[in-house]
């Protein structure tokens, strides 16, 4: 009899046990899932946060691809973050200026914006934020994203980027450089030249050409390689200018050899190759990506990166023969 009792006693405790067991657990659910659906909207994957609408707008320059691969990050991050992504761009200060404040008068919920003439852009940008408009800078305007006190910045230190490359010229026994700025007045542009030539201790001569005219640009750097036998290097400030630059050596029958700031796939295969010695990556699908990113995350949990001091840098990265095959993958997807 006592043994009975026993069992019913062991059988009881057990079953209210496992019925506290089974409370718990449907407590800690209902609790689990009321905390994953107060983070949905912040939850990586897709974003179930409210529609914005983000305009993007650059000093671009007509088949410049460069931005192709800017476009392509911030293309991801909207499609994350579930942003529209308005996309504009003019390499005239005073264009681009009107482009802000067309986005000023389409009420986007934020602009992210490239600085390569930072004073042209001074009023627009002054303009959208006292509409409340959130502004962050990438690839262009490092020195003057603070003092327009926008929210963040995205890029690379253009100046020390140029005096990493003027050390590697040093490192390889490059004599004579022509530094090939196609844009003059892009802040950006003339401080790379101005870092290569502070820290190169051979001679650095820039050469300024139309950008926007590859036949020019080749003809011009032919044109200088002629004049001048002594140049044993052709920096270039671009993807596509160092191919053009390629073609003028061979055209002017010269030995100098080329290298360069930025990629595209078709760099990668020309580093590959030996045509193009080593380029500088300043990760332009980094810089889309974070711009947009950035401002979703602003409007949606108040973050800022750098607390409106420092800067987010995204380069400088040696690109040579030794590292390229790494690389060349992500080239090919058009994301370096």
């Amino acid at each position: 009899m006592d043994l009975r009792l026993n069992r019913h006693r062991r059988a009881g405790l057990a079953a209210l046990a496992t019925a506290a067991a089974l409370l718990a657990a449907g407590c800690s659910s209902q609790g689990g899932k009321k905390a994953q659906e107060a983070d949905a909207g912040l939850a990586a994957g897709k974003a179930d946060t409210p529609r914005m609408r983000i305009a993007m707008i650059t000093h671009a320059a007509p088949g410049d691809t460069f931005w192709d691969t800017v476009r392509k990050g911030a293309k991801a991050a909207a499609a994350k973050d579930n942003v529209d992504l308005v996309y504009s761009s003019n390499p005239n200060g005073a264009d681009q200026a009107n482009l802000i404040q067309n986005a000023i008068n389409q009420k986007v919920d934020g602009i992210a914006v490239t600085l390569a003439k930072p004073d042209a852009m001074k009023g627009a940008i002054a303009k959208a934020k006292k509409a409340g408009i959130p502004v962050v800078a990438f690839n262009a305007g490092l020195d003057q994203w603070k003092d327009m006190s926008l929210l963040e910045y995205f890029g690379q230190d253009e100046n020390i980027a140029g005096q990493a490359f003027g050390k590697h010229l040093n490192e390889i026994g490059a004599k004579h450089d022509i530094c090939v700025i196609q844009e003059q007045g892009h802040v950006a542009l003339e401080a790379r030249c101005a870092g290569v030539k502070k820290t190169f201790k051979g001679k650095t001569d820039v050469l300024y050409v139309n950008g926007t005219d590859m036949p020019s640009v080749k003809s011009t750097i032919s044109a200088k390689l002629k004049q001048d036998s002594s140049i044993d290097y052709v920096v270039t400030l671009g993807a596509p200018f160092a191919l053009t630059a390629v073609q003028s050596a061979k055209d002017a029958g010269d030995k100098a050899k080329v290298a360069t700031f930025d990629l595209n796939k078709d760099l990668v295969s020309a580093v590959q190759s030996g045509d193009v010695q080593f380029a500088v990556d300043q990760q332009p699908y980094l810089q889309g990506y974070l711009s947009i990113d950035s401002l979703w995350l602003y409007k949606n949990n108040g973050n800022f990166s750098g607390g409106g001091e420092q800067p987010v840098l995204t380069g400088p990265a040696f690109v040579t023969k030794d590292n390229v095959d790494t690389i060349a993958k992500f080239a090919q997807k058009g994301t370096r």
